[in-house]
């Protein structure tokens, strides 16, 4: 029997009750030229993010509001009673039961990203979701994991939280005034680069039982998707996202159940 008939599932799909709560501005650091991490504080005990990629709702308020009005569930569908606010798609970094951190890519325009560098500290700001995790297995013979700045803070947390059996190949196509020292109790195998596509390119045929993630602008995460296949890797066993694409706003994409 074939690894596709007897392999334990790659990933799970959680689903968590829909909460959007207002929290406020704590702190600010500039960690690299381009790239902010901001604290937020405030009520956060039944905060759920169970998969290293997870996304939450940044709702900005609305304007002349201090604080955002917030969505509810209406029918299913989050629902805005006034006018929509701004929002915008960000990955929880770390998070206790009073604190939220997340890493915001200044290479990025627009109100989130300007928020983000001149709130005042005290500022209010809403948080929806996650609403749903994707949690995948951590007993791979191999993980590939490649993104652009966009999916910089995702790959950081996920690499935190890989055991230390996992073998990992990285390769991260950032500007290099922001490539750090990224932790991992995994072995790693991290390069940054100047093109994803040539990275991937670059890597050995997938033997075995291997996940592949990826993710940032829609038309190179598209053609990463062909090679990887191409290379040998399951189509059923890799995530690739687009977190962003040329000529649109507050883009994200799955593209990882598409042939």
């Amino acid at each position: 029997m074939t690894n596709e008939v007897t392999a334990a599932p790659a990933f799970e799909r959680v689903r968590h009750p829909f909460k959007a709560r207002h929290l406020q501005l704590l702190s600010r650091e500039q960690i690299s030229p381009g790239f902010l991490r901001l604290t937020l504080v405030g009520e956060l005990r039944d905060f759920a993010s169970a998969g290293f990629d997870d996304h939450f709702k940044l709702i900005l308020p609305q304007e002349g509001l201090e604080k955002p009005l917030l969505p509810q569930m209406v029918d299913g569908k989050p629902f805005v009673d006034g006018p929509r606010p701004t929002m915008r798609d960000y990955t929880p970094l770390r998070w206790t039961t009073n604190t939220l951190t997340v890493d915001f890519a200044l290479h990025e325009h627009g109100p989130a990203t300007e928020w983000a560098r001149t709130a005042p500290m005290g500022s209010w700001v809403g948080v929806a979701g996650p609403r749903g995790s994707l949690v995948i297995a951590k007993d791979f013979d191999w993980y590939w994991l490649l993104a652009d700045a966009s999916g910089l803070p995702a790959i950081e947390r996920g690499l935190a939280e890989l055991p230390a059996t996992a073998k990992v190949t990285v390769r991260l196509a950032v500007p290099e005034a922001d490539r750090r020292p990224l932790q991992s109790p995994a072995q790693l195998d991290v390069q940054w680069v100047d093109t994803l596509t040539r990275a991937m390119e670059a890597l050995p045929p997938a033997e075995g039982h291997g996940f592949v993630w990826a993710a940032g602008e829609h038309s190179e995460m598209a053609a990463l998707r062909k090679m990887a296949v191409s290379k040998g890797a399951s189509p059923k066993r890799m995530r690739i996202a687009a977190y962003w694409k040329h000529g649109e706003v507050a883009h994200h994409e799955e593209l990882a159940d598409k042939e």
